[in-house]
């Protein structure tokens, strides 16, 4: 599972979760309550996350594992790398935390709330698409950037809407630049 943030209660009931990811410690990525919850649901859950996370997480005394910008772990044979520094700017330094992107067995990049390039080769990119930091060009062009086989929209919470022009752009756009775009749907299991 990666940033059980405020916006859905839903991760609080799930089970067989082996691993929760956390890139930053906004309230949208990290929701202490939820994260009880689900470790109550996954008593063997493994957290990974930054050294930010980690310091809200000793004052709950949660267990972690820090995983930080150049760092890799293998956790049961799943290679983990952190990547990035820095929130996107949301206005001046507001809110400009530590946050790390995270890449799954080289293949699968997650870059929490920030653009950051990995400078490595990005099978399925997670792209965030909307937030008081980054706006649908920004994001059109990020993924143009890493240039992925398939990327897929995340951070997009406040949209509730399945036909707004964080699904409509990424569909004409990126499959010209032959890049499959899949439009995730809530509750809906996709292939990639």
């Amino acid at each position: 599972m990666i940033d059980p943030g405020n916006y859905t209660s839903a991760q609080n009931f799930l089970k067989k979760i082996d691993f929760v990811v956390i890139s930053h410690e906004h309230t949208d990525h990290l929701h202490i309550e939820s994260l009880k919850f689900i470790l109550r649901n996954n008593p063997k859950a493994v957290i990974i996350c930054n050294s930010s996370v980690g310091v809200i997480l000793e004052k709950e005394s949660i267990g972690y594992q820090k995983l930080v910008d150049g760092e890799s772990l293998d956790l049961n044979g799943i290679k983990i790398s952190g990547y990035g520094l820095k929130h996107a700017p949301i206005y001046d330094d507001y809110e400009q935390v530590e946050n790390t992107g995270y890449m799954f067995d080289d293949k699968l990049f997650y870059p929490g709330d920030a653009f950051h390039d990995p400078k490595v080769p990005v099978d399925i990119l997670a792209f965030p698409v909307t937030g008081p930091w980054c706006k649908i060009s920004e994001a059109m062009e990020y993924v143009l950037k890493i240039k992925p086989r398939v990327a897929f929209q995340v951070h997009d919470g406040n949209l509730v809407r399945q036909t707004g022009i964080t699904i409509r752009l990424p569909k004409i756009i990126l499959p010209k630049e032959g890049i499959s775009f899949v439009a995730l749907e809530l509750g809906k299991e996709s292939e990639l």
